[in-house]
């Protein structure tokens, strides 16, 4: 495992006056280490001084910004292999997974490091009213303040990340809170940066992390001193953080059920292998893997034949053999409510194509056929590797069943047809269509985030940066 200094860092230092919990591997429970535990008082002090640096912060300029970023890069890259070991080991997930996640939170740092170059204002022709004649007017970006974030368990590096450089790269302070089961690769991610800022003259303060309970995360939102909250995790936690933080702007990037459309002209050998990737990559524990499939009535046959015929290739056991495919959620719990619901759906009418169980402590790759829409299998985010399918008659009832959903993150439509990936683009009330690809495909170059009930707000580089600053306006009368 990678080291970093004992404790949590909070003020210029680590507070080690802390209690402390062990981190398990998912996959058999074995121990992986002890991690402290904060409270409220350790909120406080981060608290405090994020705010006290937050002037400082604003001051560090771009060229030392986008250093910070670039160093916090190079030395990812060089621990990328010690990385990847230590998120199957907190997480659970696959090795392919987890180099998946360590490659992204690499391309970060760096996309965030040369956005700092296109965070600026412009001038603005004031004449254009009358009352503006002679005077000189521009707007800058300046930073927001302290940034507080909260990341979800599912992928703790780059979630971090998410929070941690576009808070950097548009000079603010951020408090960071991972989630109590994953808090060892927010940690030592932290200690990277607070080494990089002070070597390049920015306060070691701009970066901390606190762990703890949800009374922490309640004492980090709440507190009017916070210019922004960003969280990723659940709808039912993100909507409670929004009351709370109000005022304060909130970030919220949520849950989903994300649907893939298989239109009757579409690749269906593509579509039937965009299910199989994207239904069950980090164990079902993704926002946007796929969890309903909804075909036209006239292929259905067929997907069901190719998708049985290949299902088996996914092979279920231990995350850290490089063939495994499927392991264990992250905890006893979570795997409990995901064979419920598959329970549920198959005692309201709906029947099993595959899966259905638990193997080598895991749930096995899992296909239900004709989920009730009421039921939470379908209408609700499982976070398991689990899919459910159900045809229509044609494109436009499919885009409809799309925009059942009270949650809009990602959508996909499998078709050959220019307009109808079109009006899917134009139709679908999602954040975001992918056309002929999973759901799950994110560009961290592209603006990612939801509608309704998954979040406001969008991430990404350079549009996180955007929402970290605020527009200044300066008017000059000479």
């Amino acid at each position: 495992m990678p080291e970093h200094p004992a404790g949590l860092p909070v003020g210029p230092g680590w507070r080690t006056d802390t209690d402390v919990a062990p981190v398990v591997f998912p996959y058999d429970g074995s121990f992986v280490a002890d991690a402290p535990v904060g409270g409220v008082e350790h909120a406080r002090a981060a608290l405090e001084a994020g705010v006290a640096v937050v002037r400082a912060a604003g001051k560090v300029g771009s060229g030392a910004r986008r250093r910070i970023l670039l160093d916090v890069a190079a030395e990812l890259q060089r621990e990328r292999e010690k990385l990847v070991e230590m998120l199957i080991a907190e997480t659970g997930k696959t090795r392919i997974d987890c180099t998946v996640e360590v490659d992204r939170t690499l391309f970060t740092w760096t996309a965030a490091a040369e956005e700092v170059a296109h965070t600026h204002g412009e001038t603005v022709p004031l004449d254009l009213q009358p009352s503006g004649d002679g005077m000189i007017g521009f707007w800058t970006r300046r930073p927001i303040g302290l940034v507080i974030g909260i990341a979800g368990f599912n992928y703790p590096l780059l979630l971090a990340t998410h929070k941690i450089a576009p808070a950097v790269a548009a000079g603010c302070p951020v408090v960071c809170k991972p989630a109590p089961t994953t808090p060892l690769a927010t940690l030592w991610l932290a200690d990277i940066v607070r080494r990089a800022a002070v070597a390049h003259g920015a306060p070691a303060e701009m970066v901390q992390v606190v762990t703890g309970d949800a009374a922490v995360g309640r004492e980090l939102v709440t507190d009017p001193r916070v210019g922004a909250v960003s969280f990723t995790g659940s709808a039912a936690v993100g909507h409670q953080i929004a009351r709370d933080a109000a005022p304060r702007k909130t970030l919220l990037e949520l849950g989903s059920n994300a649907a893939l459309v298989i239109a009757e002209d579409a690749d269906l050998d593509a579509a039937v292998d965009a299910v199989l990737r994207g239904g069950f990559y980090g164990n079902g524990q993704a926002c946007i893997a796929v969890q309903r499939v909804i075909v036209c009535a006239p292929v259905l046959d067929a997907v069901l034949e190719k998708l049985a015929a290949r299902i088996g290739e996914l092979t279920v056991g231990d995350p850290r053999h490089p063939g495994t495919r499927v392991a264990a959620l992250i905890d006893d719990a979570a795997t409990a409510r995901a064979l419920e619901w598959v329970t549920d759906a198959v005692d309201s009418g709906a029947r099993l194509l595959h899966g259905g169980r638990v193997v080598d402590r895991a749930i096995e790759p899992t296909v239900l056929i004709d989920v009730p829409t009421e039921r939470p299998a379908w209408c609700e985010e499982i976070f398991a590797p689990v899919v459910g399918i159900r045809s229509v008659p044609d494109v436009d009832a499919a885009f409809e069943l799309v925009d059942e959903s009270r949650y809009g993150l990602h959508a996909s439509v499998f078709t050959r047809s220019l307009a109808t990936a079109f009006r899917a683009i134009e139709t679908l009330d999602v954040g975001g269509v992918i056309v002929n690809e999973v759901p799950g495909f994110r560009s961290d170059v592209m603006p990612y985030g939801g509608v309704k009930d998954s979040g406001t707000g969008r991430e990404g580089p350079r549009f996180a940066i955007e929402e970290l600053t605020v527009a200044r306006m300066a008017v000059i009368r000479p």
